[in-house]
Parts: structure tokens; sequence; C-alpha cells
């Protein structure tokens, strides 16, 4: 019994430590090359290189998986109709909380700028990354094999059963990955309000992922959640700025 208990244990912190490792390698990656003669400022081409090369790594560990045992890793479409209500509700109430949360902080006198120059060159790449990468390449990781593996050592629910733990250590493990850290010298980066932020939406692209049983959903819910934020932050910029 001991000795299963530990199995589950290095089984589950192996999961873990890959779903940490694949972004720290895709920066490696991606810090190799050059990018200034198609993104001067350095917006966009870097993150895109990013997050092709995670997603490539984990994609590469789930194919050799699912040759090994048939694991599916939610990649199929999934519960439709349910996908498509998990999709709709979510871009109306998240349009709404977006809008509300910036009109209280501009109406404070708190303008939220982006970090770059509204180019146009800049505005399509950095949106265009959020629209069509951003989604795709980390649920891939922290939802279809985060969860997926982990929901065969973790079957424990909690809140009377409206969450399941798995889920719970998937937006653990998404929070976790949005600190940044360095190890010469030993430092960490994070913004207390970003984590919770993405503690919350992890846990709702969780239970998309449950319920509709393919990770298309939840890779939709992400990046729709990340192009209203930036586009309003834009448009914020650009009239209040």
């Amino acid at each position: 019994m001991v000795n299963r208990h530990l199995f589950k244990v290095f089984v589950v912190f192996s999961i873990v430590l890959l779903a940490l490792l694949a972004p720290r390698f895709g920066g490696f990656i991606a810090d190799q090359f050059s990018y200034g003669r198609f993104d001067p400022d350095g917006v966009f081409a870097w993150l895109y290189v990013h997050h092709i090369v995670q997603a490539l790594l984990i994609g590469l560990l789930m194919w050799f998986i699912t040759r090994r045992t048939g694991l599916r890793f939610g990649l199929g479409i999934g519960e439709v109709g349910i996908g498509i209500r998990y999709v709709k509700r979510f871009a109306l109430y998240f349009l709404i909380y977006t809008v509300v949360v910036l009109s209280i902080m501009t109406m404070l006198g708190g303008v939220m700028t982006m970090h770059f120059p509204l180019t146009a060159r800049n505005v399509v790449g950095y949106l265009s990354f959020q629209l069509f990468m951003s989604g795709p390449s980390e649920e891939l990781i922290f939802r279809a094999f985060v969860m997926t593996l982990g929901g065969f050592f973790i079957k424990t629910r909690l809140l009377g059963g409206r969450l399941s733990a798995v889920n719970l250590l998937a937006a653990l493990v998404f929070v976790v990955a949005h600190i940044g850290f360095s190890f010469s010298p030993f430092s960490l980066s994070y913004e207390p309000m970003q984590l919770l932020y993405s503690f919350a939406l992890g846990i709702i692209y969780g239970a998309c992922y449950e319920r509709t049983k393919s990770v298309y959903y939840p890779m939709m819910l992400h990046s729709i959640s990340n192009v209203i934020s930036v586009s309003a932050v834009m448009v914020v910029q650009v009239l209040f700025g």
C-alpha cells in the first residue's frame, strides 16, 4: 500500500514537473533567435516561438503515450452542445466583466496600458498570438496533459463533488507557470492579482474540459479571454491613455 501511494506521488510529481519544464524549454529555444527584423519592438515573435516549442514538446510526449496506451487526451470534439454553450456564455460573461472592471479602473484614474507602442504590426502580431497560440498551446499542457494523466491517480472531489482535485491541481500548476523565477541569483517575480486571476480562469477551463471531454473548448475560452482583455486595454489606451 505504501509503495502504491509513493508511486502515485512520484507520477503526479513527474506530470507537474514536465508541465512546468515545457515552458522553460520553450523559452530557452526562443532565446536562441533574433526577431528584430520583423518584430522590432519584441512584442510577439518570441511568444510565438516559445508557445510553438512548448506545445510540440508536450504534443510529442502525448503522441508517444497515446501510441503506447491508447489514451486520447481529450483531442476529440467531445460534447459539442455543452461546449458551444460554454463558449457562448463565457464570451458574454467575460466581456461584461472586462467592461465593468476597466470602466471602474478608468473612472478611478487607473488607466491600463500595453507595454508596447500600438503600431499596426504590434497590434496584429500580439492579438493574433493571443487568438491562435495562447489557448491551444497552454491548454494542451495544463488541461489535456496534466488533467488527463493526473486524473488516473487523483480521483478525489471537493466542495460536495463540485470541484475535482485534479482540476484544482491543474489550476495551481497553471498559477505556478505564471511566476517568473531564476536560479542565479535565485529570485521570484509575480503579480498577486494576476495569480488569482489565473487560478480562477484555470478552474473554469478545467471544469469545461471535464464537462465537454474535449480540450478544444477550453482552448477557445482561453483565447477568447485573452483577446477580449487585451483588445479592451488597447481601446482604453487609445481613448484615455
